[in-house]
This record gives structure tokens, sequence and C-alpha cells, in this order.
């Protein structure tokens, strides 16, 4: 990759952006198929929680291997692209054996069957995503340029937020299956086909240098030691860096209590606006996704682009996660039973919170790789992307399980009708509003002394071109 140019072709950028509406779309997807589990299927909150918490667990221990392989890849292709196309494949093929479910089969088998399929599926997205987003850090060395490779790539992959919430009028509506779960075994194919060819499209369409020549580590089971040595050391060094970890835990805090709500939208809607008939909710569950994602996609990731050119990245993420916490508290008051339309009301708020927070984030995190660069001499995005990443994905189990913990808790039953249980379905409402609240709050006290602004990040960068050229 030739990270001295300034400006990336167009192009470049879109073949960076299709693939992460592949990054984005199986993810929003998953999370409409999983209410079939309990909504269909059956499964209790602590399976639910399970299937959640599990696979991040197993990427605890994927991902980083996985950042310090791609970055020690020596290849004529360079050091991520084939991970990205094999990754790709392994995601499409494995997301449509794990929806392959049947009422007939007992409840256990269908959990099993579910969970070992989910491992294989987060294993190809851990050999997909991590030299992917890796691929994005490493294409330009420019403090705005990284912002718009970052904002054209949300801007796309905010597509699949915008189509994944249509799945539910389809899946529920009888004249198109017979029941969710058979909505849920077709769909999936024609989820997973057009997903994997879009995860593909970055590892043909963007050029990187060979790196058969790069004095890297090797990559050999004799040097299996070396190799697990220089993983941890990665996460230490990294950690090191102050700037690295306050993105870390901001990102973990503001997406991951969002994600604790949003598989709940689902029973929100229904019950606390139409009395648990789902029938009846027709498109308003699928609305409050898509209306929030195409607020996104044309207000949010532009606003947010221009704000950070202008008053710094910063300044861009305070002010937009302080919208934010406007829009959370406005659907507290806004989730009226009977006028759905009202909820519209608070979405152009709501949506700069989680819309916002990769685009700047990412941009950010490309800032302190340089910092690491002039400490070390190495540039390791690989490293960098697991390390975010997996604080991402590991706290985005925690949030499934407590997305479990949370419907256990309130004591709600979706075979129950809302008047049967008023009170589970008011707290469950509240949490809805205010545990995002809570987490974006923290999120701001952390950032707040941030300290990588345009004119230090440059000056970082004019060190790193004196070493080098020493």
């Amino acid at each position: 990759m030739n990270t001295k140019s300034v400006k990336v072709p167009m192009g470049q950028k879109i073949a960076f952006g299709i693939g992460m509406f592949a990054n984005q779309m199986f993810p929003a997807i998953l999370g409409i198929f999983m209410v079939v589990l309990v909504q269909d299927l059956g499964f209790p909150g602590w399976m639910w929680g399970l299937i959640f918490f599990a696979p991040r667990i197993f990427d605890s221990i994927t991902d980083p291997i996985m950042g310090f392989i791609s970055d020690n890849t020596k290849s004529k292709w360079g050091r991520r692209r084939q991970y990205v196309f094999i990754g790709g494949l392994i995601m499409g093929v494995s997301y449509i054996f794990m929806w392959q479910l049947f009422k007939e089969n007992s409840l256990e088998y269908n959990f099993w069957y579910f969970l070992l399929w989910s491992l294989v599926f987060y294993f190809g997205l851990t050999i997909f995503s991590v030299p992917y987003v890796a691929m994005g850090y490493e294409m330009t060395e420019d403090f705005h340029e990284r912002t718009n490779i970052m904002a054209i790539a949300q801007w796309i992959g905010q597509w699949a937020w915008v189509i994944a919430p249509w799945f539910w009028v389809i899946m529920y509506d009888p004249q198109w299956f017979p029941s969710a779960d058979v909505a849920a075994r077709k769909l999936a194919i024609w989820v997973a086909i057009p997903c994997a060819i879009c995860a593909i499209v970055p590892a043909i369409f963007i050029n990187s240098e060979s790196t058969l020549e790069k004095d890297y580590a090797p990559l050999n089971l004799a040097n299996i030691g070396n190799s697990i040595k220089g993983i941890i050391d990665g996460f230490i060094e990294s950690f090191k860096i102050q700037s690295f970890r306050k993105l870390c835990l901001a990102t973990f805090l503001i997406f991951n209590s969002f994600n604790t709500v949003a598989s709940l939208t689902f029973f929100v809607i229904v019950y606390k606006l139409f009395n648990g008939d789902a029938a009846a909710t027709g498109v308003w569950v699928t609305l409050f996704g898509c209306l929030g994602a195409l607020g996104t996609t044309f207000i949010v990731i532009p606003a947010v682009t221009k704000m950070s050119k202008v008053w710094g990245k910063k300044k861009a993420f305070m002010v937009a996660q302080g919208i934010s916490l406007i829009g959370y508290s406005m659907l507290y008051f806004l989730f009226v039973p009977g006028k759905p339309w009202m909820y519209i009301f608070a979405l152009p708020f709501f949506s700069f919170g989680i819309g916002s927070l990769f685009t700047i984030m990412m941009s950010m995190t490309a800032d302190v790789i340089d910092i690491d660069e002039l400490n070390t001499g190495l540039r390791r995005e690989g490293i960098f992307g697991a390390i975010y990443w997996w604080m991402v994905k590991f706290g985005y189990g925690i949030a499934g399980g407590l997305s479990g913990l949370i419907i256990a808790y309130v004591g709600f039953n979706p075979e129950l009708a809302t008047t049967d249980q008023q009170s589970a379905v008011d707290g469950l409402h509240a949490i809805f509003c205010f545990f995002p609240m809570i987490g974006t709050i923290i999120a701001m006290l952390v950032m707040r002394n941030y300290d990588i602004s345009e004119e230090r990040a440059n000056e970082i960068r004019a060190a790193i071109d004196r070493k080098n050229a020493s």
C-alpha cells in the first residue's frame, strides 16, 4: 500500500466502502434474524444471551492473532487482500448453514447447531474484518483524508441498516412466508451471497504492494512462541498510548450500551405501542431502523465530516454525542401507545450517537497508529485494528448477554400481551432509552482530555519522516 499518497482515488475509497457494506450488513441482518430464536423457536433469555456472548469470547482469542498474522504476512499480494477474500467466502457459506433451523428439532439441538455454526461464521468474520479494517488505516497519512475515507465507507455501510429492518416486514408477512423460521432459512441464502461478494471487493480492487522482501516476524509453527510474544507485546505497547485507550473505552461504552438495547427494539415497539400484536405493527419496527439509518446516511455522516474539518475530530465527537443524548431523552416521551409516528421526531437526534461513532473513531485510530510508528518504527495497523475491534465485538457479546438479562430482570414474556405485563413493558422501555445515555455520558467524560489535534498529528508525521530519512 502506498501510504505516501495524500489523496486516495475515489474508486479505491468506494471499493473500501463496499467492503464496509458487508462488514455492517452481516451484523445488521443477524440482529434482525435473532428475534426468530426467541419469538418463533422458543429460545429462553439465557440461551439468547449465551449465543451473543460465546462467539465474542472466541473473537477475543482469534482477533489479535489475526492482527499479528496480517501485519507480518509476506506475499506478492501484500499483507491483507488474501485474508479479506477468504474470510468473505467463509462468512457467506457459514451464514447460510447457520440459519437452517427447524421447529421440528428439539430446542437443545437447535441451540447447539446454531452456536457451532455461529463460531464458524465469526471465525470467517475475524479473517475478513481485521485485515479489512487495517486496509483502511493504511490508505493515507493525511489527517483529513483519513476522515474522508471513513466517511465514504460509513456512508456506504449505513445502507445495510436502511435495508436490514425491512426483513422484519418480509419475515412476518404470511403472504411472503408461512412462518419466520422458514423465512430465515430461505432469506439467509439471499443475504449471504451478495454480502460475500461485497466482502471480497476490497481484496480484488484495492491496490497493495508485494511484501515478499519485507523484514517481518516469521509466521511458522517453529516461531509460534515468538508470535504469541509479539501479540502480547503489541497489546501492551498499544495500550501504553493513552489516546488509544481513550478511543477503545469510549467506543466500547457508546457502541455496546446502544447494542444492549438495540436488540430489544422489536419488543419495545410491538409491546409498548401495539399491545404485543406483531401483525398490527406493520412497518413501524422497520421504519425505526430504516429512518434512523437514512438520517445517519444523509444528515449525520456529512455533518460530522464537516464538523471534523472545521472544529477538529474531538469537538465533532463531543457535539455529535451531545445531540444523541437529546434523542434518547425524546424517545422516552415519544413512545406513545397508538401513536407510533411520534417517535420519528426523535430519530434525527438519536442517530447522531451511533451514526457518527465509527466515522470519527476510525479516523482517530489511524492518527494513533502514527504514534506507535514513531515509538517503535513499525506499522501495525492489523494489531491496532484487532484490538480496537476486539473491544467492539467483545463488548457486543456482553451487550447480547445483558439483553437477555434485561428481559429476565424486568420479567418480560413475549407470549403475553402488554396488559398482562405492563410493568415489564414499561421497564423495558425505560432501559431502552436511558441505558445508552449512561454509556454515552461516561464516554464523553473519557474523551474530554483527548489530545491529538490536527497540529499534533502533523508534528508526529513530520517526526516519523525525519526518523525514516535519517
